[in-house]
């Protein structure tokens, strides 16, 4: 399987070593509901690790949640909240939402909060190799002394500004490892440096060697992370020595009148708003229509046009199966190991009329449920029975009128050679 790395700009192999193979994706920073776009990323990382699979892969997904992070000390304290009790909230909302996308849970979904000795122990590690200084309570990761700096994102260090200003860095294009606790905090953890919590891109490095080892395959996350944050973790993990990710995969982000949504800019629709608009299937086939490399645009007609997509997939087990030509299953294959490209795929599975393996196909995506026929309620059953009563006795204005009011219900009655069969519209 051949996937686009953002590290080499080129397509790549997917790396195999004997074993697990390693995939870490950055989960969101908890403090609110999260919105749509932090679906694409866990969606995703959930598809590669099930077609990998069915490939002969032995997969283990890691997909962190930041639950430190001044984001959840400011939104607390405006809410007159303690932040760990704000985090563990939004937490919960964040696992319940993406539950009910039907897909499963990664393997490990670890805590920044419960990763801080790792988190200490290798910012300690920077410090002795020089690659780290303290400076009243923070410490900092020193850019200049890390020749690479900029490789995977594009950045050029001597155009770079601060990413955090402050007085106490001896260079402003240092960034911070560990933060000294301010005044506004009301909750840090205890360090060689003094009170204080982990900078947020060492997070991610300690959580990804505590569960992954020093070296794994794949590292996943929006393209917003691309630059400072993942540009960091891969700075500050080689830094300390280790090999850390050999492929970097950045997706696409949603976007709302061609700009990024984000829960910052405040342009947000939220993933259980859309679950519960639209239904999870609708959700996953729109992600299915853009390559996962590009942006994509979150609208209601996208939207519209995914049900649309939903809707004739679930037509295609009301009727009788016929077999697909010979290569069809190959077809479908050929576009998802050429970079995971879900639109050729979704394009494949749109021909096929055979139930079996149409119904294989969706399973990659969670889409089982597709393939299912709702059953008709006894009151549904009833009406319909009249209605074929009322068309032996040739009263085809009552069966008319009780067509009528199945449809009102929800239900589209279909005549068959044999009787009849009960198709829900809804």
């Amino acid at each position: 399987m051949r996937v686009y790395d953002s590290l080499a700009r080129s397509l790549v192999e997917v790396p195999s070593r004997p074993g697990t193979l390693g995939i870490y994706v950055c989960g969101p920073t908890v403090y609110q509901r999260v919105h749509v776009g932090n679906a694409r990323p866990f969606v995703l990382g959930l598809w590669l690790k099930r077609w990998l699979g069915l490939s002969g892969h032995q997969v283990k997904l890691v997909a962190n949640i930041t639950d430190v992070d001044d984001r959840v000390y400011e939104a607390s304290a405006k809410q007159q909240i303690p932040s760990r009790e704000l985090a563990a909230r939004a937490t919960q909302w964040y696992r319940e939402d993406t539950d009910d996308l039907g897909l499963g849970r990664p393997d490990i979904e670890p805590l920044a909060s419960e990763t801080i000795p790792e988190i200490i122990a290798l910012v300690q590690e920077l410090i002795d190799r020089e690659m780290a200084y303290v400076a009243d309570g923070d410490v900092y990761f020193r850019v200049a002394q890390y020749p690479e700096y900029g490789r995977l994102s594009g950045a050029r260090p001597e155009e770079m500004i601060a990413q955090e200003p402050s007085e106490l860095k001896a260079d402003q294009r240092d960034f911070a490892l560990w933060k000294a606790q301010k005044p506004a905090e009301d909750f840090a953890w205890e360090s060689p440096w003094g009170a204080g919590r982990p900078g947020w891109h060492i997070e991610c490095s300690a959580m990804a060697e505590k569960y992954l080892g020093p070296e794994f395959e794949i590292h996943g996350g929006g393209n917003d992370l691309r630059f400072p944050h993942h540009e960091n973790e891969l700075a500050q993990s080689r830094a300390a020595g280790r090999p850390f990710a050999r492929v970097w995969l950045h997706n696409g982000m949603l976007e709302l009148d061609e700009e990024k949504m984000s829960k910052s800019v405040g342009n947000v629709t939220t993933l259980r708003d859309v679950i519960d608009t639209w239904g999870r299937e609708v959700l996953l086939v729109y992600f299915l229509t853009g390559h996962w490399r590009k942006p994509i645009d979150f609208t209601p007609e996208a939207m519209e046009a995914a049900r649309a997509r939903a809707e004739r997939f679930s037509e295609v087990f009301r009727n009788a199966s016929e077999p697909a030509l010979d290569g069809a299953w190959e077809r479908f294959e050929v576009a998802l190991e050429d970079d995971f490209n879900t639109p050729a795929a979704l394009a494949v599975m749109h021909e096929w009329r055979d139930h079996e393996l149409l119904r294989r196909a969706l399973g990659v995506f969670g889409l089982e449920s597709l393939a299912e026929e709702a059953e008709a309620p006894a009151d549904v059953v009833e009406l319909a029975e009249q209605r074929q009563a009322a068309r032996a006795a040739r009263e085809f204005e009552e069966a008319d009128r009780l067509r009528a009011q199945l449809e009102n219900l929800g239900w589209e009655v279909r005549d068959t050679a044999d009787g009849y069969r009960l198709v829900s519209t809804q």
